[in-house]
Formats: C-alpha cells, structure tokens, sequence
C-alpha cells in the first residue's frame, strides 16, 4: 500500500481501538464495575427480579419512590414503579419539563418459559409442569439443563406468594428430558426449528407418589400435597400465578483471562445495569435525567408494562405535573 493510501486511509476509516488497550488502573476498574454487574444478573434473572433489584439500588442511593412527594425540585431524586414490572427513575434537574428530559430506555424481559394456567400433569409416573415459550428462544438450548422457577401466585384468599426455587445450591432444580443420542437417530434428519415439539416443553418436577395405592393420579397428588405444605397453594391457585422458568446458573467469568462473562439474561439487562448505575452516579444538571425500564420487548413490547402503553406517557407527565406545581398546560405536554 502507498505511503498515500495509508494517509488517506488514516483520515477517512473509523479507527477502532479495542477497549482492552488501557492503563491497568482502567482494567481494575472494569473487572470491578463486572462484579456488581454479575451480581445483577443473578438476582434479577425475570423482569419482577431485576426491577426490585434497582429499587433497592436506588433507595441506597437516596432516591425516593413518587407518593413520598408533593412537589419535586432540581436535585431530587424520584422513581415509580408499574406492576413491579417497569421503572422509571429521574434526577430533577433545573429547566421545566417543557425543555425535555434526557433519557435512556431499556427493556428488562428476556427470553424464557412460562407455566401454562393449568400447568400440572402426571405422565408415566412421573409429574410436569407444561410450558409455553416466551420470546425467541432456540428450544434446543432449554433440554437437559438445569431450571429454575421464579414467579408469584395469589392464593383464593388473596394471599400473595413468591416463587423462587432453583438459583440457591442447596435448592433443588427443574429439566426438560431429552432423548439420549443412540434413541433419537429418527431426529437427525429434521431441521433444528422442528427438532423440539415446543407443546412436549414439560418441566420435569417429581415423581414420588402420595403413599396411597389406592388413591388416583397420585404421582401428581404427591407433588400438590408437598406444594400444599410448603406454599398453601391448591392446584386451582394457578390460574392466578405468574411463574417463569429460567436457567439455574449462576454469572460466570469466561475464559483463562476472565476477560468475558457468561449469563442468563445479558439482552437488555446489560443496557439496563449500565443506566441504572449511571443515574446514581449522576449530579444534578440543568436538564432532568432518567431511566426507563420496559417490559414486553420481547414479544412485541404490547400490554401494559410494554414500552407501547400509554401508562409510560402518563407517568412522565405526573413527573411533569409533580416539578410544574400544577397540572401541565396541553402546550407544555406537547412540547415535553
């Protein structure tokens, strides 16, 4: 190449530096910054999770939920949840909401499986969850592996009920069964999209029976009655529960250089901690700033915690409302 091609070459490309050419007081300070990281990914592996992990990151810091104020002056520091599922944290700054606030947007869902409404079934003696996909998950990857649950379930009295069974090590975990490879030679000739019947998704989660017999289904009435006495729940109270299954592992460094870091849940919630830190850390400025964590991207961002409702315009607008000391004019909402 000329000296001139490498001149023009020079001023014209993007110059690409890798991030790892710093000084080694930078690299401590990522490897650092990656632990909390780790720790987020592990504790806020479904949306509910990971938006009571930064309300708590939040409170430390000094912010304070919405009905706690009448009024919101520059330095505040204000966050509002929406079905503990979606979050929108603000530093109040010094212009008026009709100046614009400055904010980044992440969604906290990921890809997974659900429970279905009726999800118990006894089958060979042994006893599933069925299971319906949610997002686009390669099904393969789910087979085999150990699963955890997290969710919460309203029993017929209205007693609310969380879930989380599976991350701890001494909990026990869930799997998908998979065929072993000498069985499954009638597979190999399917394409990979048709190589998992998403509707054969069952969570294996026991197979000891009710000691009766006598008694009928009772491999399922086994595991009801264990369920009973740990939770209370009855097999109708999931109808009214809100269960996800997700990978058991833990966060962990890759490679001998632990340069990479191997999870569950890396898209969005990568974007989400790196945000949620940055608004700590934040000072207060002229603009207002803030954080909004959506749900639902996964699946199209539809329903009401997804980033498409309405109930995300009408929250900013009582922070509007909350720093004006008065409702906003239909200007001032329309320029904001």
């Amino acid at each position: 190449m000329s000296k001139k091609a490498e001149k023009l070459k020079e001023k014209l490309f993007m110059k690409k530096d890798n991030c790892w050419d710093l000084q080694k007081d930078q690299k401590d300070k990522i490897f650092d910054f990656a632990e909390g990281y780790k720790e987020a990914l592990d504790l806020g592996k479904t949306e509910r999770r990971f938006i009571a992990y930064s309300v708590k990151q939040l409170e430390d810091a000094g912010f304070k939920e919405i009905s706690q104020f009448d009024q919101l002056n520059q330095g505040d520091k204000v966050y509002l949840t929406m079905h503990d599922k979606t979050l929108i944290a603000a530093v109040i700054g010094e212009e008026e909401p009709s100046k614009g606030f400055n904010i980044v947007g992440s969604h906290v869902d990921s890809p997974r499986l659900d429970l279905k409404p009726n999800p118990l079934m006894e089958e060979n003696d042994l006893v599933y969850f069925k299971t319906h996909y949610y997002g686009g998950i390669k099904k393969y990857h789910w087979l085999s592996t150990a699963l955890s649950l997290h969710g919460i379930i309203y029993l017929e009295d209205g007693e609310k009920i969380e879930i989380s069974v599976g991350d701890d090590p001494s909990d026990p975990v869930f799997t998908i069964t998979d065929l072993l490879p000498h069985l499954d030679k009638h597979l190999s000739s399917k394409k990979v999209s048709e190589f998992v019947n998403p509707e054969k998704m069952n969570l294996l989660i026991g197979s000891i029976p009710y000691p009766d017999t006598d008694v009928k289904d009772r491999f399922k009435l086994g595991i009801l009655n264990l369920l009973h006495e740990q939770y209370g729940i009855t097999e109708v109270d999931f109808n009214r529960a809100e269960i996800e299954i997700v990978p058991a592992q833990m966060a962990r460094d890759v490679g001998f250089d632990r340069s990479m870091i191997g999870a569950y849940g890396q898209d969005d919630r990568v974007c989400a901690y790196t945000s949620l830190q940055a608004l700590i850390d934040t000072k207060p400025s002229k603009r207002t700033v803030a954080i909004l964590f959506a749900d639902k991207e996964e699946i199209g961002s539809d329903g009401n915690t997804g980033a498409k409702s309405e109930i995300f315009l009408y929250q900013l607008n009582h922070l509007h409302e909350l720093i004006l000391g008065r409702e906003p004019k239909r200007r001032e909402i329309e320029e904001f």
